[in-house]
């Protein structure tokens, strides 16, 4: 491991020069320097405690598909190596995953699959795929709604969230291309269909954060189950979900064009609430003027990836190219900063945000307000990758 961060450290030498300087740097050199600051940051694990037991976390999948993407670009090997320290704390040579549980039927679990993959054609290592396919296995037998949408997880009975479209659905989709199982695009696509049918709101069109089929939920409108807000970083899950499972659908496939058309009407709908003055998206996104409100990092970098990467793919027009540009300017200026350590820095995530649960989550705007915002959240510093690497095309 010492030889890694070696690697790491001696680019923070190099760049010291215009540490301070995050805007004369370009989105490539940004995405380094955050790649950076994580592996220097969580050497070992996502765990600074001696002892404490590192979680089979999704949080590893957010920045290790920043990592990648980085690799793709610039085959430097310290990123791959990194990765591969990181995930041999949890998979095995026989390919077993210790600390992951199938039957616990948690979408959120799926996430890293999409490593796995990217490991195994990296490295040819079959741990890495044996891996993966205990995942494929999980969505096989996952619990969904009656109309076919994927539970969120199995203590959340009957719900769907935004966020477990991303954490199950890129992954089902590229593994569905990889190994030609075709026939799964469809049950893929009905996942965004779905939830966007129960959860979008008609006079915004943004998406509520949760749906709960049965209504039983304390937090569940009596009439149509959904959750009362519309949380930011749950939009930018969705959003980034639907650009990358459209990596993999087959040209032909009948339901290409519905999730394009998706995505068409997703942009108009976040684009409406970005805020002119900064760029930027607000924790409760159609609330930005209510006091206690405020610019969240993570759901800013997510939608920043969306727009620039369907703008590239030409899914989007160009003033969703506009507004990732102004987006992106926005979260340098109110979000990024080098420290006293020379390393780039990410302010401004909400740690998490959710529904149901214990203690209560309530969903009304006074739970969003309530959580803590930090700084270096893995989740928000492998978006900002995310956004930065897509920003290299614009």
């Amino acid at each position: 491991m010492r030889k890694i961060l070696h690697l790491f450290l001696l680019i923070v030498v190099s760049n010291f020069s215009y540490a301070q300087e995050v805007n004369k740097l370009s989105p490539e050199q940004l995405a380094k320097e955050m790649a950076k600051t994580i592996a220097i940051k969580w050497p070992d694990s996502l765990t600074h405690q001696p002892g404490t037991t590192a979680k089979w976390s999704y949080d590893l999948g957010v920045f290790f598909e920043g990592m990648a993407n980085i690799y793709l670009v610039t085959h430097e090997k310290q990123y791959v190596t990194y990765m591969k320290h990181i995930m041999d704390v949890f998979v095995q040579p026989d390919g077993s995953i210790p600390r992951y549980t199938l039957n616990d039927y948690n979408i959120d679990y799926v996430k890293n699959g999409r490593t796995l993959l990217f490991l195994y054609k990296i490295t040819k290592e079959d741990k890495y795929l044996k891996a993966a396919s205990l995942l494929r296995e999980q969505l096989k037998t996952h619990p969904r709604t009656t109309d076919g949408g994927f539970w969120h997880k199995k203590v959340y009975p009957n719900q769907m969230w935004l966020d477990g479209i991303y954490m199950g659905q890129p992954f089902y989709a590229e593994w569905s291309a990889t190994f030609n199982e075709d026939k799964n695009f469809d049950d893929i696509a009905n996942q965004f269909i779905l939830i966007e049918k129960h959860a979008r709101d008609p006079k915004t069109g943004l998406l509520y954060h949760g749906w709960d089929e049965s209504k039983r939920q304390e937090w569940a409108n009596k009439s149509t189950g959904n959750s009362s807000n519309f949380w930011g970083r749950a939009m930018g899950w969705y959003g980034m979900a639907l650009v990358d499972v459209l990596d993999y659908f087959p040209k032909n496939q009948p339901k290409r064009k519905l999730l394009q058309d998706i995505l068409t009407r997703y942009a108009t709908a976040i684009e409406s609430v970005q805020q002119p003055q900064n760029g930027l998206w607000y924790q409760v996104l159609d609330q930005s003027d209510r006091k206690g409100n405020y610019p969240e990092a993570s759901a800013s970098c997510m939608f920043v990836y969306t727009l620039a990467k369907g703008a590239k793919k030409g899914y989007l027009n160009g003033k969703s190219r506009r507004a990732a540009v102004k987006g992106f300017s926005g979260i340098k200026k109110q979000f990024l900063e080098f420290g006293k350590d020379g390393l780039l820095h990410l302010n401004g995530t909400v740690q998490v945000s959710g529904l149901g649960g214990t203690p209560y989550r309530s969903g009304t705007f006074e739970y969003y307000m309530s959580e803590p915002v930090i700084s270096d959240d893995p989740k928000g510093m492998g978006a900002f990758i995310l956004a930065a690497d897509q920003m290299r095309h614009l």
